[in-house]
């Protein structure tokens, strides 16, 4: 059984496709980008800002399928420029705390609403 995960805490989708799935025990999120969701606009600048509401947005969905950041497993970064690789380690490890899920980080030519960083992630239900 797949469960449809949404919530108007987390930014909604650009197109064809859920913020989460619920599967097997697990979560999967589609990747989240530094879109506010109070005011549906891109409002933090710096990649440290970015990063914050990314993961926030993250946090917020994995909430809304009965998880939290300390379930997650694996994350997937993509990141527009590897020189912002440092600044984003620092929010990342801010925020996930004791949390050290997989990761893979990668650079990626251009974004959705050319933002600076988008993040995925799979949690544990």
């Amino acid at each position: 059984m797949v469960e449809t995960v949404a919530t108007d805490k987390a930014p909604k989708a650009l197109g064809p496709y859920s913020q989460a799935l619920k599967t097997g025990g697990f979560i999967f999120t589609s990747g989240q980008i530094p879109i506010n969701p109070a005011t549906d606009s891109i409002e933090a600048v710096t990649i440290e800002d970015q990063t914050r509401q990314v993961i926030e947005n993250l946090k917020n969905v994995l909430e809304a399928a009965g998880s939290s950041l300390s379930k997650v497993v694996k994350t997937t970064v993509f990141i527009k420029d590897m020189g912002d690789f440092a600044a984003l380690n620092g929010v990342y490890s801010e925020m996930f705390g004791e949390t050290r899920p997989a990761r893979s980080c990668v650079e990626v030519a251009r974004l959705p609403k050319d933002v600076k960083v988008e993040i995925e992630c799979v949690a544990s239900a």
